[in-house]
């Protein structure tokens, strides 16, 4: 079931978004050559201390930390540890908190250095998609139309779409319905309405599509080894359009 958030709750969730996009900043800002992802981790835990929010991804399944940081061949849910970053790195860093009952939830890919004009265009694709989706939404427009924008995209820039992975709705659980395809048909889908609340993260890869899971049960890697990029906003349905949830 999908669940239309009432005026109320949607501004509960606004500041959820509001935190969250705060600890992504302070993460990515702190992204540089010789920090460790752990060190990344502890930068978010005190960002949540100082803004009254715990993480929504510390404990859900086991998960151990407080953020998911992915890097290079890493596509999502990498756990910070003692990898050093370096320069020419592609960092993916995923936010989710708890505020008030709601959960705010966002993603940026950040370069360190120059890792050369393929990766460039990994990532500025990548986050145009996000954009090219979220220009989709409104209240009557099938969440096909969304998708169908989001690989778009990928398509007409030879990147390939992770599908074993996808965004969501969110509220008072982190993972709510519907699921959000990064690739779809226009016409498809559940129709958009004002209230609803979605997730909307492209994840798409350099090289194949195709993708493993690490053995820690999280990590999950490119199959070819080469870099992968991610990025998602939080987004309210609107009659006329989509509002941010989650504003840079």
């Amino acid at each position: 079931m999908i669940i239309i958030k009432t005026p109320e709750e949607i501004e509960l969730m606004r500041r959820a978004g509001r935190r969250a996009a705060e600890v992504l900043r302070e993460v990515c800002d702190s992204v540089t050559p010789g920090i460790t992802t752990g060190e990344l981790d502890k930068i978010a835990l005190a960002a949540m201390h100082a803004l009254g929010v715990k993480s929504a991804f510390k404990g859900y399944m086991g998960y151990p930390a407080q953020t998911c940081i992915s890097v290079n061949e890493m596509v999502i849910h990498g756990i910070p540890g003692s990898r050093v970053i370096q320069d020419g790195d592609v960092v993916s860093v995923d936010v989710g908190v708890w505020y008030e009952g709601f959960v705010g939830d966002n993603a940026k890919t950040v370069v360190v250095g120059d890792p050369g004009s393929d990766v460039m265009r990994l990532v500025t694709k990548t986050e145009e998609a996000l954009a090219a989706g979220i220009a989709k939404v409104k209240n009557g427009v099938h969440l096909g139309d969304v998708s169908n924008a989001v690989e778009h995209v990928a398509n007409e820039n030879h990147l390939s779409v992770v599908r074993e992975y996808v965004g969501h709705g969110c509220g008072r659980s982190m993972h709510e319905e519907p699921a959000v395809p990064n690739f779809g048909l226009p016409g498809r889908g559940p129709i958009l309405r004002t209230g609803m609340v979605i997730c909307i993260e492209p994840m798409f890869n350099l090289g194949t599509r195709r993708i493993r899971t690490l053995s820690d049960g999280w990590g999950v890697v490119t199959a070819d080894g080469k870099p992968a990029a991610h990025f998602e906003h939080m987004v309210a349905v609107t009659d006329d359009g989509a509002e941010i949830l989650t504003p840079r």
